[in-house]
């Protein structure tokens, strides 16, 4: 068994079952839990969707509000410490623990982590039994059947996501983040949280396919195939107002967007909200 260093990077697998079509992928972000302007019936809504079949979620950070003395928000506003929101949400999420495929922290959680040591994020995802790395996840999502026309052969789709950081106030700004991820890292689909505005993208690169013949002039030439990358944009659970009203923020679009993995036909990612 390989021995991996301490925050490398790796991948989590996922072995879906055989007989799916398809599978949606719904990115649970900025949920803010205590939050005065939560969303509850928003989040809840989405919640339910995972009791079909083919749909899975995944947590990229921002689950509790978890104001402290010395972060931004109003504390005074907060009637549960941060352990009791995180023993909320863990209560929420465990009917669906089955249905999450991993877990990310984002900054919200990660003060509370700075400032002393203990991590909610790890602590949810293991009541959970979930992946969970706090920096970002890549994902290893294999599901169907009679892929290229083999039977045994699955559907794969690789899919990173993580948190997000800084501040950006145009709706390209917060945009190109997303962009920039999808430079260092390859997979199909990106997620990322944190701006709390919805945007989704594709983008399309170029892939040589390794298989070559001898053409009419007696070189050995190849196809180069294009391949989509979709960029994502997760939103967040807060209505309008407070620290977002008072520093010129936008509204919020509470709709999350739904990622599709399609496992039949050519592989192919569809997203929507």
């Amino acid at each position: 068994m390989e021995n991996f260093v301490q925050g490398e990077p790796i991948y989590y697998a996922h072995a879906l079952a055989s007989s799916f079509k398809r599978v949606r992928v719904l990115p649970f972000s900025d949920i803010h839990f205590k939050n005065p302007l939560f969303s509850e019936k928003h989040f809840i809504r989405y919640l339910h969707m995972l009791s079909v079949p083919e749909n899975y979620g995944v947590l990229n950070g921002d689950l509790i509000e978890a104001v402290t003395k010395v972060s931004k928000g109003d504390i005074y506003k907060q009637d549960l410490s941060p352990q009791e929101q995180a023993a909320w949400m863990t209560n929420k999420l465990l009917p669906y623990k089955e249905k999450f495929l991993g877990m990310t922290m984002g900054n919200h959680e990660k003060r509370i982590y700075d400032l002393v040591g203990h991590d909610y994020c790890q602590e949810i995802a293991a009541a959970l039994g979930i992946p969970y790395r706090a920096e970002g996840l890549l994902l290893k999502v294999s599901f169907g059947s009679n892929n290229e026309g083999h039977k045994e052969k699955p559907y794969t789709y690789w899919v990173y996501m993580t948190h997000g950081y800084g501040g950006a106030r145009t709706k390209s700004a917060k945009a190109v983040k997303a962009e920039r991820l999808a430079n260092w890292i390859d997979a199909d689909v990106y997620i990322q949280s944190h701006d709390h505005v919805v945007n989704i993208a594709p983008d399309v690169y170029l892939v040589p396919d390794p298989r070559t013949h001898k053409n009419k002039d007696g070189w050995m030439v190849g196809k180069v195939r294009a391949r989509r990358k979709m960029l994502v944009k997760s939103g967040a659970f807060l209505k309008w107002g407070g620290y977002s009203e008072m520093g010129g923020f936008p509204p919020v679009d509470l709709e999350m967007p739904i990622i599709t993995l399609y496992g039949e036909g050519k592989p192919r990612v569809k997203v929507e909200v």
